[in-house]
């Protein structure tokens, strides 16, 4: 599935990796963040994911025009997780509306795990 942007000009088809990957290059620049975890951490075990894997830590889901993100995400022990959230929110969104002119209608936050 993709999302689609409709122009004067024709149809934009934005895939949902390069969503995921746009959301989770932004996410990492936010302070607090230890780094991006995989999606299905089973047994509480929580693998935290390189630069190149990044879009395996974010679940994009495309309505349309409006996108609902789901990021999967490390904290940095010592650090209020409401704080971090509130700024990866408004990061991620900033950033996709800017580079996409699609409108993202949530974004949620799932911590899997504290990390010194």
């Amino acid at each position: 599935m993709s999302a689609r942007y409709r122009t004067q000009y024709g149809e934009i088809n934005i895939t949902d990796d390069v969503l995921a990957t746009i959301s989770g290059l932004a996410t990492t620049e936010c302070y607090g963040l230890v780094g991006m975890a995989s999606k299905n951490a089973k047994d509480g075990l929580v693998e935290l994911l390189k630069r190149d894997n990044l879009a395996k830590g974010v679940k994009v889901t495309a309505e349309g025009e409006e996108l609902n993100i789901d990021l999967y995400i490390v904290v940095e022990f010592g650090t209020k997780i409401s704080t971090v959230a509130d700024n990866i929110i408004s990061k991620v969104k900033y950033t996709l509306e800017n580079l996409t002119g699609l409108k993202v209608k949530k974004v949620n936050i799932n911590v899997q795990g504290v990390r010194v």
